[in-house]
């Protein structure tokens, strides 16, 4: 099966099959899309990320309250956010199920691609209007006019796949069936253009429907799977329906992409939002040559003291995102496969991830005696409990199909379940106490706040110890409750597996 052979080999074995073909040049201008598919994963991981600078560059001054025109502005900003990240991650699936069809890149088939690429550097621009202008046509019009053009080329891209068949998967290129590929994949890649037109439209006269369509390029696919489980259940299934060919290959940008990928996307989000802090750093605090001179008399440390706070809110915010990397790091360390559910799990856990620099935002505030420090604690709290949360929910969809998605050691009773919930409620719960303490103690909501970011790093390096002290206090606790006769059974149990096992 194709599916055990290594991207190389399956390179190999294509462009052997269009030497046979009789295309002189196909061996010569070929090559394997690895490469190309690993640099427009970092592009996209990059664009995805990088919307939440327009969001988080949101200036609230310090004698500024944080009054209700502040909180509709963040929160309208956060919401188109989440949306429009939601968008380049299904472009992002989809660009990974194309380039499953197409095994092969040429010069043109390469060219394609980067004008895709460039299209899609220029959706933060759309959003940032967007997010500054939500009532204004224009910039719901530019956005999907951009989504418009992605899905276009991408369809070039099949077109043109389908037109040199070499460069095709190896299943495709053997298949009786390539004009009903053709026809099935173009259909989905642009079912999304297709609404995005419709928005594009209703843009200029009821934005409010423009959004709504917006969202059903997202979630449209999980409706229609389960309009679809419910036909099945009610009508039954009609497997004549498709050419048996698809039963060993299908194009569906929702399929639950490989682990390795899920892995190496959600690297990305992560690599880059930390980036995104130090180069805030390096923007906001450092001093003016000019100032240093004439107001510190030319001495940089003198200077450089006033920011003291401001690196603080940075490493706090840094070790907060090294520290989910870390959970994340060790829930996919233990999940085998990945399902649908939770990959979009996931990628609500890496739009919140992406918020972050909007909590390192919020958090330098302190240093200016801000009068709103109590609701940029809350805003803080509010991102790191659901990029949490959304983790647990991760590992919680798993358990409901443990023999599946989970490795033996993080099933129920396995010896590493204890410990994976604690560490992944751990950030959560962190998160609710510090939000209850700007609503009970909000004369030291910022003190506990500033405690909850220097506790937690050593609460991970103690987590293992503390719960293997508390697993034996409930083992004691339940050996104390429980009867005699039970215990006599158990171990009568025990020697009964032991001598079996002799």
């Amino acid at each position: 099966m194709a599916g055990t052979e290594t991207p190389e080999e399956d390179a190999e074995v294509q462009m052997e099959l269009a030497a046979e073909s009789g295309d002189g040049n196909a061996c010569d201008n070929t090559q394997s899309s690895h490469r190309m598919l690993s640099f427009s994963d970092a592009l996209l991981s990059i664009i995805a990320t990088v919307m939440i600078l327009p969001v988080a560059h949101t200036k609230i001054y310090p004698d500024q309250r944080f009054d209700k025109s502040i909180q509709k502005l963040l929160a309208t900003k956060i919401a188109v956010y989440l949306m429009t990240f939601l968008i380049v991650t299904v472009a992002w699936a989809a660009h990974i199920r194309l380039f499953q069809v197409i095994g092969m890149i040429d010069d043109t088939l390469a060219l394609l691609n980067l004008a895709c690429m460039m299209i899609i550097t220029f959706l933060p621009y759309t959003f940032s209007l967007m997010a500054s202008f939500p009532d204004v046509p224009l910039g719901i019009f530019l956005f999907c006019i951009c989504v418009i053009a992605i899905g276009l080329s991408q369809a070039a891209i099949v077109t043109y796949g389908f037109h040199y068949p070499y460069l095709l998967n190896r299943q495709i290129q053997q298949s009786d069936n390539k004009a009903f590929y053709k026809q099935h994949i173009l259909n989905i890649i642009l079912r999304g253009p297709a609404l995005c037109f419709f928005a594009a439209i209703f843009s200029f006269f009821f934005f409010p429907v423009s959004y709504l369509l917006l969202g059903l390029v997202i979630f449209l696919p999980y409706i229609n799977k389960f309009i679809m489980w419910c036909r099945d259940k009610l009508v039954g299934t009609k497997p004549e329906e498709q050419p048996q060919s698809l039963e060993f290959f299908t194009f569906n940008i929702h399929e639950p992409l490989s682990k390795e990928r899920v892995e190496a996307f959600s690297d990305g989000v992560y690599a880059i939002v930390a980036t995104l802090l130090i180069l805030d750093i390096c923007e906001d605090n450092v001093p003016d040559a000019k100032e240093v001179k004439e107001k510190f008399h030319g001495n940089l440390v003198e200077a450089l003291r006033e920011y003291g706070p401001n690196f603080l809110a940075y490493f706090g915010s840094f070790v907060t995102i090294g520290l989910l990397w870390f959970v994340h790091h060790s829930l996919f360390l233990h999940v085998r496969k990945t399902t649908q559910f939770m990959g979009l799990l996931n990628t609500f856990s890496l739009a919140f991830i992406g918020g972050l620099p909007l909590a390192y935002q919020q958090t330098t505030e302190f240093a200016q005696q801000s009068h709103s420090e109590i609701e940029s604690i809350r805003v803080s709290c509010v991102i790191t409990f659901f990029a949490g949360i959304f983790q647990f929910a991760i590992w919680s969809t798993a358990l409901l199909n443990e023999q599946e998605t989970l490795h033996p050691f993080a099933r129920y009773g396995g010896k590493e379940h204890a410990f994976m919930f604690a560490k992944l409620a751990l950030y959560p719960c962190v998160s609710l106490v510090a939000f209850s303490s700007t609503c009970f103690l909000s004369e030291f909501s910022t003190t506990i706040f500033h405690l909850m970011q220097i506790i937690v790093p050593f609460a991970f390096l103690l987590l293992r110890i503390f719960v293997r002290i508390a697993l034996a206090i409930l083992r004691s606790v339940i050996t104390l409750t429980r009867p005699e006769e039970t215990l006599l059974q158990d171990e009568e149990t025990r020697l009964c597996a032991a001598e079996i096992l002799s």
